[in-house]
């Protein structure tokens, strides 16, 4: 086959406000701000990126990192994405991050590996669900998902094992097992975070490891070699147990060995890399390894990545050795403060559901990502203690609102007569719909919340007026849910109407 569509001079990556760019202009054009796509893809895109400077930049320590600079880093990712230019080939005889061997598996159309994608049986509701035709950007972004996102299922080709003697993509009668979810997938669908800078340059350095921060992280002590210089040749080779033991070998874990056919792609499990169950994670998953049984945050489209941040920064607590440990945002940290004036953490992710072994996107799941930005001086002491307490406050003010909510409709109607305390379904889920939109509207002002969490009076005085908005949303959402028009609803309204100024008073 030709070798055609070079990832490095092809643009294929999604940049916000901006279109596709190529892998050389990433790291030659400062002014690119963010990666666009969905949430799922950034997070794979950026796994990739940082896995080319990673092979190519690697800083001893911080002092080494903060001498280079991303403009040194950068330079030196060009000259190592010229030096293996010939291995980022989409097609041809070493298509990139594929296996030709794979080709004795089932074709599928490329709908399969898509979530958003209605295949099968499954049924069409809008235009975007229905499957197309794909350009080889588009080709392009898919693989890379794969190799960490591929969602498990039957649609998987498991019957053909290229590690000879190999039982991993057997069950237990010795047939195909079902095709497992990809390792930063899980069950329900991990919660990634990671820096951001003003630039996507900036953002891949700040976010880079030093052989330091690779030493201190046991569970992938080595740096690695990147699957483009070092193909393995199947599931259980030399190649491949080394990769489950790398930091690079994590950032792109092949945990589907892909090719690409004409119309479709061929693929099957790849690379079995052990979960967070195991003790080993993502360093941009969220996992509290100090209990018995590892604990994961989960992407939740009912809670919003900005209100799990004071457990996404509790590491930052002095003498806090438990709860959940990010480490990407846990290692670069200090030298982030030293160097940075402002910076983001973004958060997201996709939600699934599972059945039979089946993962799919259905209900409720949904893409999920948060943006919120910090300065270096607000990550003080007294931060995370004032966050955590305008997060509980909100909370209580959010139980007010379902207890009132309730209250109203158990008044109007004759729906709850049993006594027992319990909101009927109906009652239930106008409470719900009440807290979901209270939810939304409060987070209109996280970023305003964030910014005054510090310790001056100022920022005091600014939470106080943040306490009035958000007892305004309450109060709103109940006007809304609980209408006041008749004699009786106007009596329950009056009745039950929140009252929140123990809130608004609280210290």
């Amino acid at each position: 086959m030709d070798n055609r569509f070079n990832l490095i001079d092809e643009p294929w990556i999604p940049v916000a406000d901006f279109g596709r760019v190529s892998l050389q202009a990433v790291f030659s054009r400062p002014e690119l701000r963010a990666l666009g796509g969905n949430p799922v893809q950034k997070i794979a895109l950026t796994k990739l990126l940082l896995a080319i400077a990673q092979a190519a930049a690697t800083p001893k320590d911080d002092e080494h990192w903060q001498q280079m600079g991303w403009q040194g880093m950068a330079d030196q990712c060009l000259s190592y994405l010229h030096q293996w230019h010939d291995s980022f080939y989409l097609y041809g005889e070493k298509p990139f991050l594929q296996m030709p061997q794979i080709a004795r598996a089932a074709e599928k159309s490329l709908g399969v590996v898509s979530p958003e994608v209605s295949t099968g049986n499954t049924t069409v509701l809008t235009q975007s669900q229905k499957e197309q035709a794909l350009q080889d950007a588009e080709r392009a972004v898919i693989l890379i998902q794969q190799m960490s996102f591929a969602l498990s299922g039957k649609k998987t080709d498991n019957t053909v094992v290229l590690t000879e003697g190999y039982r991993g993509k057997q069950n237990n009668k010795g047939k195909a097992a079902t095709g497992k979810a990809g390792v930063s997938v899980g069950h329900m669908g991990l919660l990634h975070s990671y820096w951001m800078a003003d630039s996507l340059v900036k953002t891949i350095w700040i976010n880079l490891f030093t052989q330091e921060n690779i030493s201190e992280l046991a569970m992938y002590p080595e740096l690695g070699v990147p699957p483009w210089e070092q193909m393995p040749a199947g599931e259980d080779d030399a190649i491949a147990q080394k990769m489950q033991n790398t930091f690079i070998g994590r950032l792109l874990p092949m945990g589907k060995f892909c090719l690409f056919s004409e119309t479709g792609i061929h693929y099957s499990d790849g690379i079995a890399h052990a979960g967070y169950l195991e003790g080993k994670a993502d360093p941009t998953a969220s996992v509290d390894f100090s209990q018995k049984k590892p604990k994961a945050l989960w992407v939740n489209p009912e809670k919003r990545p900005w209100r799990e941040l004071t457990s996404l920064l509790q590491f930052i607590e002095q003498g806090k050795s438990s709860g959940f440990q990010t480490y990407q945002l846990q290692l670069p940290l200090k030298r982030l403060r030293d160097t940075c004036d402002e910076f983001a953490l973004w958060s997201g992710g996709l939600r699934v559901s599972s059945n039979a072994g089946e993962q799919y996107a259905s209900g409720t799941d949904d893409y999920v990502q948060s943006e919120l930005w910090l300065t270096a001086d607000l990550l003080g002491s007294y931060f995370l203690e004032n966050l955590k307490h305008e997060m509980q406050l909100l909370d209580q003010v959010k139980n007010a609102l379902w207890g009132a909510t309730v209250g109203y409709f158990r008044q109007l109607s004759d729906i709850d007569k049993s006594g027992s305390g319990k909101a009927q379904p109906f009652v239930a889920n106008q409470a719900e719909k009440a807290t979901s939109l209270f939810w939304q509207l409060c987070e209109r002002q996280a970023q305003a919340l964030i910014d005054a969490c510090d310790n001056t009076e100022e920022g005091r005085q600014q939470r106080l007026q943040l306490r009035k908005v958000f007892a305004g949303y309450a109060h709103e959402v109940f006007d809304r849910i609980c209408p006041n028009h008749s004699a009786r609803q106007m009596d329950a309204w009056a009745q039950k109407r929140p009252n929140f100024s123990k809130y608004l008073q609280a210290e």
